[in-house]
């Protein structure tokens, strides 16, 4: 990857992050359950001002605080990180198609979200065993490159497709032999990936997680740039590109493990998104770090608004990212001029 870039990087950021906050106060205000501008601001300035006196009805108030934040801020949370993480391993690998679950990440939470589900676990459970099985899912992959002959991103990279297999193959038996009636619904609509029922306890959950992911991938950025370059190049100017890559590749399991052990299976944001971002300020990864965050955030929450007000029926957002981010990959991809 070259390091061209958009003459006003810093200007897209910018309109990305005023779209983010539009964003954010139009969600607010879109759901079953109508709460007008006016109300939204008495209710979220009380909070502040306790003075303010309430011309509101109860139920609004509920349904801002339980519902509305806790849902809109999860959408944010869990587009910047597989966004984040998504751009991180297309620049670690050189690879155009990496995505967050590149190394097995999204399959090793299926099957212990899954196997939490057959033994009849509570959510909090199911969710904590989707995350431990992520994790466990990348280590085994990094163990087996490690002792794998050939180059070490290429090792990476094909015993992240064999134990994705594996765990994919785990998951398709559990819901095999699991109750039709209850069990299997409940894994199939998991894996299809939702952020209803988004709580305040899920938000607690994955800040720690995705916020000790994020701050080094955002830290580490510029290093990113001259991994790009190549190991050689890396070396030839002090960069030891071995530690730099696996400290990318911990920081970005771990931000991809704690987004779909509360959603579910997402897909298409961590592969999208960051080709997108490239358009808007090029692939210094100093922009475009922070640029794939912002639009990952953005996008996330602009596709959980439709799957939430489109139908009667709420859309897994799981099904909504692949009919939107596939279509749009061909075109980007088929494009006269593009490269990657």
């Amino acid at each position: 990857m070259v390091t061209k870039r958009t003459k006003r990087p810093g200007l897209a950021l910018g309109i990305l992050a005023a779209l983010l906050l539009a964003a954010i106060i139009l969600s607010f205000l879109l759901g079953r359950y109508p709460v007008p501008p006016k109300e939204l601001v008495g209710i979220l300035l009380q909070r502040i001002f306790p003075a303010i006196r309430p011309f509101w009805a109860d139920t609004m108030e509920t349904v801002v605080f339980n519902i509305r934040v806790p849902r809109i801020l999860l959408a944010c949370l869990v587009g910047c990180c597989l966004s984040a993480a998504g751009a991180s391993y297309q620049g670690v690998f050189q690879n155009p198609m990496a995505a967050p679950d590149i190394l097995g990440a999204t399959s090793g939470a299926a099957f212990g979200a899954a196997l939490a589900i057959l033994l009849g676990a509570g959510s909090r459970l199911i969710t904590l065993s989707a995350f431990v099985f992520s994790l466990l899912t990348v280590v085994l992959v990094y163990l087996i490159s490690k002792v794998a002959r050939g180059k070490r991103v290429l090792t990476l990279v094909l015993a992240g497709i064999m134990v994705a297999s594996l765990f994919n193959a785990g998951v398709s038996y559990i819901k095999l032999v699991a109750d039709p009636s209850d069990q299997l619904p409940a894994i199939t609509y998991w894996l299809m990936g939702s952020l209803s029922g988004a709580t305040k306890k899920d938000v607690a959950f994955v800040c720690a997680p995705m916020a000790i992911g994020l701050l080094p991938l955002f830290a580490l950025r510029w290093r990113m740039n001259v991994l790009t370059l190549g190991d050689d190049e890396a070396h030839s100017i002090g960069v030891n590109a071995g530690r730099i890559r696996l400290i990318v590749m911990l920081c970005s399991t771990l931000v991809t493990a704690a987004s779909v052990s509360v959603t579910g299976m997402i897909g298409w944001v961590g592969l999208v998104i960051p080709h997108l971002t490239r358009k808007l300020v090029g692939n210094d990864y100093r922009y475009l770090m922070p640029g794939s965050m912002l639009f990952g955030a953005l996008f996330l929450l602009a596709v959980d608004d439709v799957s939430r007000n489109l139908l009667a029926v709420e859309i897994p957002i799981g099904i909504l990212t692949a009919f939107i981010g596939a279509p749009f990959f061909l075109w980007l991809i088929t494009r006269k001029g593009d490269t990657f």
